[in-house]
């Protein structure tokens, strides 16, 4: 008898997240329980509990129609999410580049002193 160690919760999330990359379709939950342990190797137990932790943190988009849910994440929204976080970052990390010279020039400032001045010690400075 083989023993099988199954996905973690976390490990079972990629697989899930390649069946709607690759299938670009929409699902509904029973769908995705036959698809997901033949396909990926995914526990059908634990389907429903990945595809709502996909759900809450917005990797795949559910909506209610009548009395069904369907499911679906396409390509183009996470590449678009991960363009736009990258902005952010660059945005953020030109900022603070920023910052860090304006603070490095504070600080040549404050090593010189403003004894430097009154002393023409600083070149080009006059009092």
């Amino acid at each position: 008898m083989s023993k099988k160690k199954g996905l973690s919760a976390e490990e079972e999330r990629t697989p899930m997240t390649e069946i709607f990359f690759e299938a670009k379709d929409v699902f509904l939950l029973k769908d995705l329980e036959k698809i997901a342990p033949k396909e990926k190797g995914v526990t059908s137990m634990s389907v429903k509990e990945v595809l709502q932790s996909l759900v809450d943190v917005s990797m795949v988009d559910c909506e209610r129609i009548g009395t069904s849910n369907y499911y679906w994440a396409f390509p183009s929204k996470f590449l678009h999410e991960r363009k736009r976080k990258l902005e952010a970052l660059e945005s953020q990390l030109s900022e603070g580049s920023q910052k860090h010279v304006s603070l490095q020039k504070c600080i040549e400032k404050a090593k010189i002193g403003p004894g430097a001045v009154a002393h023409n010690i600083i070149p080009g400075s006059t009092s």
